[in-house]
């Protein structure tokens, strides 16, 4: 998008690790954008790092955009005109259908939908991103800065110690009074500082996701609506094989958002391959009267993944180290409870008060205090009580014992609990539809599987329709996304190669699977000497960057090189 020239970036300056701006921003997406447009507004001389060869090329979500009444900073209050441009569609209805038994159980979910919400849209990240990143670059050239792409920031300038600056693959250090890490959920400055770890599967979900060529009036007659309405609708029940999650359906103008989600723990125990999972979703009898039939061809646009934090398990209480300031998936501020989740809404109002404790810090001539205030202001707006709220803390980790899970999952699925079901469907629902309550839930299967089935099982209407969707084979999918391949410099490392250390690799990345020999991780058996050896072997090309392999296998992982690898035009 931009060159070092027009951004004011003296190139001999930095080789001599002599260039510096008062602000760097690292990530273009919603979180860095808000916190860049802040700054430059407030005269700060801010440079924005993008390691996609445009802003948005690297990013993917469900996605959903709310943007709460209650929320400091929102992209269409930062962004004049964002939405009409840059949005796919106000999301006006919210549902979801709980399977089962070849029945459906709707639950209207407009209670907590509209909760707290001034509007809400379906997104696709690449164009939303790119044109936020447009006018986000016009206004930090105004302050003196500007935005590069195609920049990785791969770690932080040190002196004695203290963190000055950041290092990148592209360019010499860069030293800066102030550094916003907006660099997503595999954030590398945030591992370098020590504020995030890899270590627990039960801390991540992972969401694959599959965008579905529909024309807009074929958009708006399937689901009733005009061009200012838009559809959201969840699935759960007995689709997933006991995987803990569930499916979405978003409507955009011109296209299906279509994709599941899943805790990462309960995908690697179950040894569940993801694409597998949403084709079930993608070819249900009852996903047939959205999707096109057997006159119209289907048609998926592209096939994506990411790996995002459960912000009640890892939201950080104090998102900061020195002039390090943590936003967004970063900071583990990606908040999911129940059937609403919301990610990129936070990441804004995050990167606004980051940039607002920063100026304050400054202008009270104390720069070295604005982590101290940017955590002060998370806290004062609310934003981290939504995060990681008291009650979940108090009930909702309780029922997640063992004993207690099973216990209540036992009771929803008993004759006592049917009959429950039967006399009171009508409390489930508010249940559903209770931000207090979902507040609390505990991350079990009661909520994920055996509710919604039951509720199908006792309330639901039979199943009608046909599915005569035909999705692409992994190879298909894999072969039609974009790649810049970065050869001789892999992005992974399988540091243990033995089936027992990385063998979950091979079923729980998004573009792998067993059997399958042209994906990212595989499996096969070496025999030599007499003996026989089960081993994993890795071909980083088609990797799609969602980071699940570091988490579920032996693996070092880093981001690669800026413009290389993936290149989603979707997101």
């Amino acid at each position: 998008m931009s060159n070092m020239d027009e951004v004011g970036f003296d190139s001999s300056a930095a080789v001599d690790g002599g260039e510096s701006f008062e602000a760097v921003v690292v990530g273009g997406g919603p979180g860095g954008a808000a916190a860049a447009a802040v700054l430059a507004e407030n005269g700060v001389e801010t440079l924005v790092l993008e390691r996609g060869v445009e802003a948005g090329s690297k990013n993917v979500s469900g996605g959903l955009l709310y943007a709460e009444e209650s929320a400091p900073y929102t992209l269409d209050g930062l962004f004049p005109g964002f939405r009409d441009e840059a949005t796919e569609r106000p999301v006006t209805r919210n549902y979801m259908d709980n399977l089962a038994d070849g029945k459906v159980h709707t639950v209207d979910l407009g209670g907590v939908h509209h909760h707290d919400t001034e509007w809400c849209d379906s997104v696709l990240r690449r164009p939303m991103d790119s044109w936020v990143a447009e006018r986000v670059h016009e206004r930090t050239v105004e302050a003196g800065g500007g935005l590069l792409t195609g920049v990785r920031v791969n770690g932080l300038l040190r002196e004695g110690g203290e963190i000055v600056g950041v290092t990148c693959d592209e360019l010499d250090p860069i030293r800066a009074d102030l550094i916003v890490a907006a660099d997503g959920v595999n954030s590398e400055l945030a591992r370098d500082a020590g504020l995030m770890d890899w270590d627990e599967p039960e801390e991540w979900f992972q969401g694959v996701k599959a965008v579905v060529d529909v024309p807009p009036e074929e958009v708006n007659d399937r689901f009733g609506i005009d061009d200012d309405e838009g559809v959201a609708r969840l699935f759960a029940g007995d689709l997933f094989e006991g995987v803990r999650g569930g499916g979405f359906l978003y409507t955009n103008r011109d296209s299906l958002s279509i994709g599941t989600v899943f805790h990462l723990d309960s995908l690697a125990a179950e040894r569940a391959e993801p694409q597998e999972l949403l084709d079930a979703l993608l070819t249900h009898p009852h996903l047939g009267q959205w999707l096109p039939d057997e006159y119209d061809e289907y048609d998926e646009r592209e096939y994506s993944a990411k790996l995002v934090p459960d912000s009640k398990k890892v939201a950080h209480p104090s998102p900061h180290e020195g002039r390090l300031l943590l936003v967004g998936d970063a900071a583990g501020q990606m908040q999911a409870q129940g059937p609403i989740i919301k990610g990129m809404n936070h990441a804004v109002s995050a990167g606004g008060l980051a940039a607002e404790a920063y100026i304050e810090a400054r202008n009270r001539r104390q720069p070295e205090s604005a982590g101290e205030r940017y955590e002060r202001r998370l806290h004062d707006s609310g934003l981290y009580g939504k995060l990681r709220p008291r009650r979940y803390e108090a009930l909702g980790r309780f029922g997640e014992r063992e004993v207690v899970a099973d216990a209540v999952d036992d009771l929803a699925g008993s004759r006592l609990g049917r009959l429950g079901v039967r006399i009171a469907g009508g409390v489930v629902e508010r249940a559903f539809n209770s931000p207090f309550l979902l507040g609390a839930l505990p991350d079990t299967r009661t909520a994920y599987a055996t509710v919604p089935r039951v509720l199908a099982e006792e309330l639901g209407e039979p199943v009608r329709g046909d599915n005569d969707a035909d999705p692409p084979s992994l190879e298909e999918r894999i072969g039609d996304l974009t790649y810049d391949t970065d050869v001789g410099n892999p992005h992974i490392e399988l540091m243990d190669n033995s089936f027992e250390a990385s063998g979950t690799a091979v079923t729980a990345c998004p573009v792998s699977a067993e059997g399958f020999g042209g994906g990212c991780y595989r499996e096969e058996t070496v025999r030599a000497n007499g003996d026989e050896e089960r081993v994993v072997s890795l071909d980083t090309q088609p990797c799609v960057e969602c980071g699940t392999c570091a988490v579920v296998a032996d693996t070092e992982w880093t981001h690669p090189r800026g413009g290389k690898g993936v290149d989603f035009r979707q997101g």
